[in-house]
């Protein structure tokens, strides 16, 4: 079992599956709430639309890296881990700045949606406000599974076993048994996503060195492959020290050999942008009842 990639895999799918859940909840709340439940039908099959078009997505760009000839699977491999990289650090700032007014949000545009007519237009609100969690979901999982490459499997079902989770806390969220404080929650993700994109980011940058596509900063700075192995052809094929390394190249993209661009990508992706996702949030405008 690689336990890196089964949690990196689990973060990315509860962080993502929990957004999602809380969009669900707030829209059949409404609903519940107004009489509408018979408007229940339209807003599963938006999200069941939603949940295939991201899987299947997924499946697509994750065959694809499969069928290229090197050196253009490591071009297709370090692209996803970018594009992945991308998308969550864009993820991570759209969520922080919409979560005060996402419910005030939503609750207009399910007023539109049921003025003209509740079946129709609530699937497609409910297929617009989940695709984009799962594409993004979809997006990262497959950077992750490019980085993790023979742990692959252990992100996706890391990944389905936070989706579960996430589908468990927003049906408490629904009933109005939850706890969760949100804001906390998210913002210890965010963070940890915050290293997670930091090492798909330093992986990416490792797979051009390899393929001499960076040429500037590619001396090796450190060598513990005999100690603390990121994979088990590092020199060791049990043992908590690979355990740990694995540990941390799914969650921090660490490499037993990493080239001194490849830390300074890293070092300076986690000083800029944990720096920006943890300032103070600036005055939006007040939450539509």
């Amino acid at each position: 079992m690689d336990l890196g990639s089964l949690a990196a895999g689990l973060l990315t799918g509860l962080r993502e599956g929990v957004e999602a859940a809380l969009i669900v909840s707030i829209i059949l709340s409404y609903l519940a709430r107004t009489g509408n439940r018979r408007a229940f039908g339209g807003v599963w099959l938006g999200v069941g639309a939603a949940g295939a078009t991201s899987l299947a997505a997924g499946v697509v760009l994750f065959a694809t890296v499969g069928d290229l000839p090197s050196p253009y699977e490591q071009l297709f491999e370090a692209g996803t881990m970018l594009l992945a990289c991308a998308v969550v650090t864009w993820m991570l700032f759209w969520m922080r700045r919409a979560s005060a007014s996402i419910r005030g949000d939503l609750h207009a545009a399910l007023g539109r949606a049921l003025a003209g007519g509740p079946a129709g237009g609530l699937a497609v609100l409910a297929f617009v406000s989940v695709i984009r969690e799962g594409l993004e979901a979809a997006v990262f999982l497959v950077g992750q599974a490019a980085s993790a490459r023979s742990g692959a499997e252990w992100v996706l079902a890391g990944a389905l076993l936070g989706l579960a989770l996430a589908a468990a806390l927003g049906m408490a969220m629904y009933r109005g048994a939850a706890r969760i404080n949100l804001t906390r929650f998210f913002r210890w993700t965010g963070i940890a996503l915050v290293l997670i994109a930091a090492g798909l980011l330093a992986s990416a940058v490792h797979e051009l060195v390899e393929i001499g596509w960076v040429r500037v900063g590619t001396a090796v700075v450190v060598d513990l492959s005999g100690v603390l192995p990121n994979d088990a052809t590092g020199g060791m094929t049990v043992g908590p020290g690979l355990v740990a390394g694995q540990l941390m190249r799914a969650l921090l993209g660490y490499n037993a050999r990493p080239e001194l661009v490849m830390l300074a990508a890293w070092a300076v992706y986690v000083a800029v942008v944990l720096r920006l996702y943890l300032r103070p949030v600036g005055p939006r405008s007040p939450e539509v009842a």
